[in-house]
C-alpha cells in the first residue's frame, strides 16, 4: 500500500511538473521542469510495476537536480532549498524499508525478500544534504568591510543651531542628516540598551480607514519636550523624560475613503526670534508647533499649550486647497513636515496617485511663518512666475509634486525640493516641457524669492512612478585633493545615490547616461538613455534563475510569469501584456531616506529590492468604478481621464511570496569621500513573515529610515519585521535589537535628557501597504542608571 500511494504521489509530482516545464519551454524557458516531470512519471510507473529500479531512477533524478541547482545559483541556500527540498524528502522516504521491500526481489530458494538496493540514492541524497548543508554556512550575499573611522572634519556644519541634545527638525536639522553629536550611547554598550518607558496615544487604525493607514512620525525634541503627530494628525507633547503626556490636539480631520494615505510624518517646530530676544519665552504662541493635516490644513499651536495660534493665517489655519484648480478634498494633503528657514514656512503636498488626470497642483509654497501670509510660489508649469498667486487664478493642475520632505541650507540661501511625476506615473503623452525638465528631479529654489537656481533630473520621461522620494541630505565633503566642497545626498527610488555640489547641481561623483530599453504604446514614446551615478545601488537585471518560491512548483509559476511579462531590465516600459518593474514602486531608497555622519563624511542606508508588474488598461477594459480599484501600490489605478488604466502591484508568486528569490533587504556603508560602498549585509529576519515565528535572516524589504549618532551606531527599524536595531557604522554588524509591538516603519531619533542621559526614542504603529501589525506605540530606550 505505501508504494502504491507513492507512485500516485509520483505520477502527480510529474504530470504538475511536465505540464507546467512545457508551458515554460514554450516560453523560452529551462527545460529542467519538462525533463524532471517526466522523470518523476517513468519512476511512478516503476513503482506500480515494482520495480527496483525505480530506485536507482530516482538517484538520477537527485543528481541531476543537484547538479541543475548549483550550476544555476551556486551554493545559496535560500535558492537551493526550494529547487531540492521535496526531492530529497522523497528521496529519504524512498529510502525506508516499507518502500524498498516491495521493489526488491525474492530468493527462489528461501522465499526470503531482499529490499531494493539503496547505494546510489542513499549516496546521492548523502551528498545533497552535504550541499544543503554546506550552503548553510556560506553567505553568498554579504559584503565586508570597513567604513574610514578618521573624524574628516573637526567641527562639521550641521544646519541650523540645533543643541547637541535637541532634535529640532523632521532630520534633525534642516540638513536632514539623521546624525546626533550624542555619544553617551556607544558600540561598547548600545547593547544594554533597556525600555524606559512607553506611551501609547490612543490613536489606532479605524474600521473605515484607507487601507495604507501608516504610523511614520519621528518626534522632534525641544527643550523636555517631545513634539509629534498621529495617523489621524493629533498633536502631542510629551515630557521627554518620562514619556507622560503633557497636552494633545485633534484636528477632528475625519475619515475619506478618497485619500489614498492617512498618516502623518512629523511636525514642524518654530521659537520666534523677536518674541525671544524680549525674553517673553512664556508668551502666549511664542515658540509654536505647525501641523500638517491630511485635510489640506496647516495648523499653528502654541507648543506649550497646543493652544491654535489664531495670529497665524486664518485663525491658525493655513488652508492650503487656495489657488487649486480643482476640489482638492482627499485629492491633496501634506503628508510630510514643512521645512521652517529664513522666516519662512515653506510647504509643498501629496496628490493621489492614479486616481484622475485631474489632480491638484504640485505647487511649492513659502508662506511667513508668523502670518501665514503668501510670499512666493514656485509653480513648475509657470516657473518663472514666483509672485504670489493673485485672488481668483489657479495653479497649474497635476504638475510634478513634492511629498517628501524638503532641505534647505540658509547660508546658501536655498531650499531643495525633491520632485515626483505627474499622474498618471506610467502613462507620458501630452506632457508639458515644464513637466519633462523638472520631473522626478531635485531643483534648488531660492529661499527669499522662490526662483529655480538649478534643476538636476534623475529620471528622463518617467513612467515608472520614480519619484524623488526622499529629503536630500546636506553636508560638506572634504575631496581626495583637500578642497571642501557644500554636497547634496540625494537617494532614489530606482537605487542611484546622486552626490551633488549644493551650490549649482553639478555631480561630484559622476554621472552617466546609460542606453534604455525602447518600446512603448502608441501613443507614448520611452527616453533613449537614463542618467546613472557612479555611486549605485541598482539591482542586477532578473533573470529565469532569479525566480523563487517556497516550492519547486510555486517557483516553476513564477519562471512562467517572468517569461509571460515584458522585461529587459532596468526602465522596461509599462505595457498591454505587463511589464515587470525592477526596482519597483517601494524603490531602492523611499521617503526614509539616508543618514549621514558629516564629520565622518559616511552614510548609512537600507536599500530594499522588490520587484513590481505594471499592466496597461485600455479605457475600454477597464471595469466599472467600484470593482477592482484602489489607487495606490497595488491593484487598478484606474487614472480616469486618460485612454489608459493600470494595474499594478509586487511581483507575487502564488502563495503571495516574492517571485524574485532574497536576499530583498539590506543595510549598506558608503565612505561618501570616495563614493565606496564598504559593506552590505542582510538585514531582517522573516519573523512576521510566515505563520510560524522563524528568525531566518533572510534580508526583508522595509521602508522607513535610518539614524546615526557620533557614538558610532546606527539605528534602524522599518524592516517588515517588528524590530528596531542598532548597527556598527563602520562593520554593518547588528549589535542590539528590540522587539516592537507593531510594525517599525517610521525613522528612530535620539535626544538627552536634564540628567544627562541619552534616549532612543522609536515609534511603532505599522504600515498599511506592507501589510505590518499596526499599532499606536512611542518607545523610549537608554541605557540603566
Amino acid at each position: 500500500m505505501p508504494v502504491t500511494i507513492t507512485a500516485i504521489l509520483f505520477a502527480l509530482i510529474g504530470i504538475a511538473l511536465a505540464i507546467g516545464g512545457g508551458q515554460l519551454l514554450m516560453l523560452g524557458g529551462s527545460p529542467y521542469y519538462i525533463v524532471t516531470g517526466i522523470a518523476f512519471l517513468v519512476t511512478a510507473v516503476l513503482l506500480f510495476l515494482r520495480r527496483g529500479i525505480a530506485v536507482h531512477l530516482y538517484a538520477l533524478i537527485v543528481v541531476c537536480s543537484l547538479v541543475w541547482a548549483l550550476w544555476e545559483v551556486g551554493f545559496d541556500w535560500w535558492q537551493l532549498g526550494p529547487r531540492g527540498g521535496l526531492i530529497i524528502v522523497l528521496g529519504f522516504w524512498l529510502l525506508t524499508p516499507w518502500i524498498r521491500r516491495p521493489l526488491g526481489f525474492a530468493s527462489p530458494t528461501t522465499g526470503f525478500r531482499y529490499k531494493a538496493s539503496a547505494g546510489p540514492l542513499a549516496a546521492a541524497v548523502g551528498v545533497a544534504v552535504l550541499i544543503a548543508v554546506i550552503s548553510m554556512l556560506i553567505d553568498s550575499h554579504d559584503m565586508s568591510g570597513k567604513l574610514p573611522e578618521d573624524q574628516v572634519a573637526a567641527a562639521p556644519a550641521m544646519g541650523g543651531n540645533v543643541p547637541p541634545g535637541e532634535w529640532h527638525q523632521y532630520g534633525r536639522t534642516p540638513f536632514g542628516q539623521r546624525y546626533s553629536p550624542l555619544d553617551q550611547v556607544n558600540v561598547k554598550n548600545v547593547a544594554n540598551l533597556t525600555e524606559v518607558w512607553r506611551y501609547q496615544t490612543g490613536d489606532v487604525k479605524q474600521p473605515g480607514d484607507v487601507g495604507e493607514t501608516t504610523y511614520q512620525v519621528t518626534p522632534l525634541k525641544v527643550g523636555n519636550t517631545l513634539y509629534l503627530c498621529t495617523p489621524h494628525n493629533w498633536a502631542i507633547a510629551l515630557d521627554a523624560t518620562t514619556g507622560k503626556q503633557k497636552w494633545k490636539y485633534d484636528p477632528n480631520v475625519g475619515l475619506n475613503p478618497d485619500r489614498q494615505h492617512q498618516t502623518c510624518r512629523g511636525v514642524s517646530y518654530y521659537a520666534d526670534p523677536a518674541v525671544q530676544a524680549n525674553a517673553q519665552t512664556n508668551a502666549q504662541c511664542a515658540t509654536r508647533v505647525y501641523l500638517p493635516t491630511s485635510d489640506a490644513r496647516l495648523i499653528a499651536l502654541d507648543a506649550q499649550t497646543g493652544q491654535v495660534c489664531t495670529t497665524f493665517a486664518d485663525k491658525g489655519v493655513l488652508h492650503l486647497e487656495q489657488g487649486m484648480p480643482y476640489n482638492p478634498a482627499g485629492y491633496y494633503y501634506s503628508t510630510s513636515p514643512p521645512v521652517i528657514a529664513a522666516g519662512k514656512i515653506i510647504i509643498g503636498g501629496a496628490v493621489n496617485d492614479n486616481y484622475s488626470t485631474k489632480e491638484q497642483s504640485g505647487v511649492i509654497r513659502a508662506f511667513d511663518v508668523n502670518t501665514g501670509a503668501l510670499v512666493w510660489n514656485w509653480d513648475s508649469g509657470n516657473p518663472m512666475r514666483t509672485q504670489p498667486l493673485p485672488p481668483g487664478q489657479t495653479y497649474t493642475a497635476n504638475s510634478p509634486n513634492s511629498w517628501s520632505v524638503l532641505s534647505a541650507d540658509e547660508q546658501l540661501g536655498l531650499v531643495y525640493v525633491p520632485l515626483g511625476n505627474q499622474v498618471p506615473d506610467q502613462l507620458g503623452m501630452n506632457r508639458s516641457p515644464s513637466v519633462e525638465k523638472y520631473s522626478s528631479s531635485i531643483v534648488a529654489l531660492d529661499i527669499n524669492s522662490g526662483a529655480d537656481r538649478w534643476v538636476q533630473q534623475f529620471v528622463h520621461h518617467d513612467l515608472w512612478d520614480m519619484d524623488v522620494p526622499a529629503q536630500p541630505v546636506l553636508l560638506d565633503i572634504k575631496r581626495p585633493d583637500g578642497n571642501v566642497v557644500p554636497a547634496l545626498v540625494g537617494p532614489t527610488k530606482q537605487g542611484d545615490i546622486y552626490v551633488l555640489d549644493r551650490r549649482n547641481g553639478q555631480p561630484i561623483i559622476p554621472i552617466k547616461e546609460e542606453p534604455a530599453p525602447s518600446g512603448t504604446i502608441p501613443e507614448d514614446f520611452s527616453s533613449p538613455t537614463q542618467p546613472t551615478s557612479d555611486l549605485s545601488f541598482k539591482p542586477q537585471p532578473l533573470q529565469e534563475r532569479n525566480m523563487w518560491g517556497i516550492t519547486m512548483f510555486d517557483q516553476m509559476v513564477c519562471r512562467i510569469k517572468f517569461h509571460s511579462l515584458r522585461y529587459e531590465g532596468r526602465y522596461t516600459p509599462p505595457s498591454l501584456q505587463g511589464s515587470i518593474i525592477y526596482p519597483g514602486n517601494f524603490g531602492t531608497f523611499n521617503w526614509g531616506s539616508v543618514a549621514v555622519d558629516p564629520e565622518r563624511q559616511v552614510m548609512f542606508g537600507m536599500p530594499t529590492y522588490l520587484a513590481f508588474t505594471s499592466q496597461l488598461v485600455p479605457r475600454a477594459e477597464v471595469p466599472p468604478k467600484g470593482q477592482d480599484e484602489k489607487g495606490s501600490e497595488q491593484g487598478l489605478n484606474r487614472n480616469d481621464g486618460a485612454p489608459y488604466a493600470v494595474r499594478m502591484g509586487p511581483f507575487l508568486g502564488p502563495l503571495q511570496v516574492p517571485c524574485q528569490a532574497p536576499p530583498w533587504g539590506y543595510v549598506t556603508g558608503v565612505d561618501l569621500r570616495t563614493g565606496k560602498t564598504a559593506y552590505k549585509h542582510k538585514n531582517g529576519t522573516v519573523y512576521d513573515m510566515t505563520p510560524l515565528p522563524l528568525p531566518f535572516k533572510i534580508g526583508v524589504p522595509g521602508i522607513g529610515g535610518p539614524m546615526i549618532t557620533k557614538g558610532g551606531v546606527a539605528f534602524l527599524g522599518a524592516a517588515v519585521d517588528n524590530y528596531l536595531r542598532a548597527y556598527n557604522l563602520t562593520t554593518g554588524e547588528q549589535l542590539w535589537e528590540a522587539r516592537l509591538p507593531a510594525g517599525g516603519q517610521a525613522t528612530p531619533m535620539t535626544y538627552a535628557v536634564d540628567d544627562g542621559r541619552q534616549f532612543v526614542v522609536m515609534v511603532a504603529g505599522g504600515h498599511g501597504s506592507v501589510g505590518t501589525k499596526p499599532g499606536d506605540y512611542v518607545i523610549a530606550y537608554a541605557l540603566p542608571k
